[in-house]
């Protein structure tokens, strides 16, 4: 499907089909966010802290929707680059509050443009009642998929 040729493809399961189109938006996401030296997977997680300042890992992980490792080991890669600050919590000092930094927000500033472009690019070739059924679909799928755990 290289060139939009759908032949380039047999018959494949619907799994295996948001796999690919996984792979070719965040590979596209990959490159814009390139200059900010941020992975999507990084700009999901700040994005997370930067809306709503103050959250413990858990909280993190449950709202950017990756688990807790995955979440540490981001939030250490967001940390030694300035782009976030951990805050020992006053009633569990086990845990830690984040926060972006300055730089951390100016960077969110300047690279959720580029996420929303990202839908911007389906709209090139699909309509917005399409593009809403999509969101739908994926979300119907996420919840079905969450209650499986």
């Amino acid at each position: 499907m290289e060139n939009g040729n759908e032949q380039d493809l047999p018959i494949l399961s619907v799994g295996f089909l948001m796999g690919v189109a996984y792979r070719k938006l965040s590979a596209v996401l990959h490159h814009k966010l390139r200059d900010y030296d941020l992975t999507p997977e990084q700009w999901s997680v700040l994005y997370t802290v930067d809306q709503s300042q103050g959250l413990i890992q858990k909280e993190i992980a449950e709202r950017s929707h990756k688990d807790k490792p995955t979440t540490t080991r981001i939030l250490d890669q967001l940390e030694k680059k300035g782009l976030i600050h951990k805050q020992v919590g006053e009633n569990d000092r086990r845990s830690f509050l984040v926060f972006t930094t300055e730089k951390g927000k100016e960077v969110t500033q300047a690279t959720t443009p580029i996420e929303d472009s990202m839908t911007d690019e389906l709209r090139a070739f699909m309509s917005e009642p399409e593009i809403d059924m999509l969101r739908e679909l994926l979300l119907r799928i996420h919840h079905h998929l969450g209650t499986k755990q």
